[in-house]
């Protein structure tokens, strides 16, 4: 019987760096840490998409999970992303989380070479027959070119260790056939802030947010109202913030959350290349719907 690593909302956390964008700073991570943590965060993710984690050497990728589980101190859980392209090099960063004291891991689909729907389930396995951690899968084919289908999530929600999957596909038929013919062996996150009451009403257990980086607690919020079953609250919620979350999008997902968090106090530093601060048209809409619904 699976159990979720975590129910509620959780955070695909930036990664702060300094001025000069050459290091991580540790001590604004740490702050912005404890940030979610006190907003009612259920669970922190490092080293995702929204952690520039592509941009981030071995080193310091290793580096910054270490830090945030001891930062963390078992206050919540810490899903560590350890994707790749590469299967080894996918199963290395897993077994330094998993060394480090992460609880889970997010792993991505096979970017770039992307493979088959045989493969998917090859890599996978191969990786959750040499951790000891339960893995999330993630499936974003808008930024792989790849997706999983819903045969391929019910032959690996047979492995003991395959736990979950951040479902940002946007394929609602895919996520209730996933849901249908899973259930519990395969619990299903959003990845899609703006898809995520929808998603809760066909199962999913939570969401892996980029806007609680901005609205932690307000996301919160709503998906503990949805768990609770009240859909009522949960909608509102997400009918209040709507146009935040769309424009958290008006480019590459992290530069407009990053330039939120900058204007509300919570600097993170320089984005590394190739992402580049924010056009001033779009930096400007973005601060007038962050003021309309109260967040500045």
């Amino acid at each position: 019987m699976k159990t979720p690593i975590f129910s509620g909302s959780s955070v695909a956390i930036c990664t702060p760096f300094t001025d000069d964008g050459k290091a991580v700073n540790f001590e604004k991570f740490g702050q912005l840490i404890d940030f979610q943590i006190e907003s009612g965060t259920k669970a922190i993710i490092v080293c995702g998409t929204t952690g520039e984690t592509s941009t981030l050497s071995l080193e310091e990728h290793m580096e910054t999970v270490d830090f945030c589980v001891k930062r963390v101190a078992g206050r919540v859980p810490v899903i560590a992303g350890a994707g790749s392209n590469d299967t080894n090099a996918a199963l290395g960063l897993s077994l330094s989380a998993q060394k480090s004291g992460a609880d889970g891991l997010l792993i991505v689909t096979p970017y770039y070479n992307k493979t088959s729907q045989k493969g998917l389930v090859k890599h996978f396995e191969y990786i959750a027959d040499r951790v000891e951690i339960p893995i999330v899968l993630y499936n974003v084919p808008a930024r792989t070119g790849i997706s999983f289908s819903a045969d391929t999530y019910k032959a690996l929600s047979k492995h003991p260790l395959i736990n979950a999957t951040k479902e940002a596909s946007g394929d609602f038929s895919l996520i209730a056939q996933t849901r249908e013919t899973c259930g519990d062996d395969l619990f299903v996150y959003s990845g899609n802030d703006d898809q995520t009451v929808a998603m809760m009403a066909l199962g999913a257990v939570g969401l892996i947010s980029v806007a609680a980086n901005v609205i932690p607690q307000q996301m919160a919020e709503m998906c503990d109202a949805a768990l609770a079953g009240d859909g009522k609250r949960a909608r509102e919620i997400q009918f209040q913030y709507n146009q935040l979350l769309d424009h958290l999008f008006i480019e590459v997902n992290p530069i407009p959350v990053k330039t939120a968090m900058k204007h509300m106090g919570l600097d993170n530093g320089v984005l590394r290349m190739p992402l580049c601060e924010m056009e001033p048209k779009n930096e400007n809409i973005l601060v007038e719907t962050m003021k309309r619904v109260g967040v500045l």
